[in-house]
């Protein structure tokens, strides 16, 4: 059985946080110097938020590690409770910190046009030829491949995948407790003190203490406004909407063999859809807002004004939609279509959805692992029998629905046609 290699001298990042985020392990520093590591700084951690909330500009490197750290904290927590073998602790550690490795520039938007997962991309650079790989071989050949399944959800330990992927995990409490910092709400902050202090370590996950349930409510609270106050905000939806289209204008351009004022080089292997790994780790946010600037200056009419937008921020308006108004949508882009004004880039019904809170209900396709309070007796209860906080949102999924429109556009059209597409739009003249 290996035993840890220690660092001559412990190694400590200043975090806003957590304090200091304490690496001790020379495997774990390797780690973190590693090239597919290094990317994540150029990858911001929430995307486009930061023209809503100018704060959140921090980027997945930055979230790595507080998972990561606070992992390390759970781990010293659990001493005396539950015996875990070098190995054991040592994939905990590693999943916390490379669970968002695979992500890439403005991660969701970019998924959803070049249609693939940043979780097959996360396991692309943990057993293919990468630096992270052949560092993780030298535990044991074996090693990356149980890591992948801990990020993967499939390892057969369930505590270890509990602690970085459940309902309350490291990888939740850090994003929450870091995107509020960062974004300068009160939102996501709770009592990750006490929440740590009442965690317990079972076979098959992680339990609370019932003394601890009002901070474990918190918790519940503090990610359901998280939700709607910061993540699905509709401006940062807008930007996220103006994104995408970006990337399918240029798609299409693309395959129409569109004339390129500088030919998209590192986008290539994306626009032809013959991606390799290291065509995916030389993508950063930097290239994809380098070509934004080329872009903003071709001769496409839409290419060109869509980056603009982007770049200065003059984003879509919306308004509230009905999912069930199948006619307006239709009276809309017939419409924009006859002012001109394409509305397959130009008018867009963006959803959103979140589940709060839930415990697993038979026959579901996504198995939720409840909450689970130990109560004095020992007894094991899910959280939502004993919280009437947590009863009253489990289960309830909220939607939330947007029609988003270049209200700029829409007032530059000649009177009668302006007004007309503004009184179906329900958007006053001053707007």
């Amino acid at each position: 059985m290996q035993q840890p290699q220690l660092l001559h001298e412990e190694k400590v990042f200043k975090d806003p946080v957590h304090r200091y985020v304490h690496v001790r392990d020379k495997f774990i520093w390797d780690l973190i110097n590693s090239a597919e590591f290094q990317r994540l700084r150029r990858v911001k951690q929430l995307g486009t938020s930061f023209f809503t909330f100018h704060g959140g500009e921090h980027s997945r490197f930055n979230h790595s590690l507080g998972v990561y750290e606070l992992m390390r904290r759970i781990l010293e927590t659990f001493e005396g409770r539950i015996q875990l073998t070098y190995e054991e602790k040592l994939l905990c550690l590693c999943a916390a910190l490379l669970h968002d490795v695979g992500h890439g520039p403005f991660s969701h938007s970019f998924e959803k046009v070049f249609k693939y997962h940043h979780e097959d991309w996360t396991r692309a650079i943990l057993l293919g030829d990468t630096q992270i790989n052949r560092i993780l071989r030298r535990f044991d050949d074996s090693f990356p491949k149980k890591l992948a399944e801990v990020i993967n959800k499939t390892y057969d330990n369930k505590l270890i995948v509990s602690l970085i992927s459940s309902q309350l995990d490291a990888d939740r409490m850090d994003y929450l407790l870091r995107d509020a910092y960062y974004t300068g709400v009160n939102y996501g902050n709770f009592e990750i003190e006490r929440i740590l202090r009442v965690m317990r370590p079972q076979e098959d996950g992680i339990v609370f203490k019932f003394s601890g349930m009002h901070a474990v409510e918190d918790y519940i609270m503090s990610r359901y406004q998280m939700y709607w106050q910061v993540y699905f905000h509709p401006v940062t939806r807008s930007a996220e909407v103006i994104l995408c289209k970006i990337f399918q204008r240029a798609k299409l351009l693309f395959s129409q063999g569109y004339p390129f004022m500088q030919e998209p080089v590192m986008l290539l292997p994306f626009l032809q859809e013959k991606v390799e790994l290291a065509d995916y780790l030389a993508l950063d946010e930097s290239i994809i807002l380098f070509y934004m600037q080329l872009w903003r200056r071709e001769q496409d009419p839409v290419l060109k004004d869509l980056c603009a937008r982007f770049l200065d921020r003059n984003l879509f308006k919306y308004v509230e939609y009905n999912p069930r108004d199948f006619r307006l949508l239709s009276e809309l882009k017939e419409l924009f279509q006859s002012a001109g004004i394409d509305p397959m880039y130009y008018l867009e019904v963006d959803t959103t959805s979140d589940l709060p809170y839930d415990f697993y209900r038979a026959g579901e396709e996504e198995e939720r692992i409840p909450i689970m309070l130990q109560m004095p007796s020992g007894e094991l209860v899910e959280l939502s029998q004993k919280s009437e906080i947590v009863q009253a949102i489990s289960g309830k999924r909220r939607f939330d629905y947007k029609l988003y429109f270049p209200l700029d556009k829409v007032m530059d059209l000649p009177g009668d046609l302006s007004r007309k597409i503004r009184e179906r739009l329900g958007v006053m003249e001053d707007a």
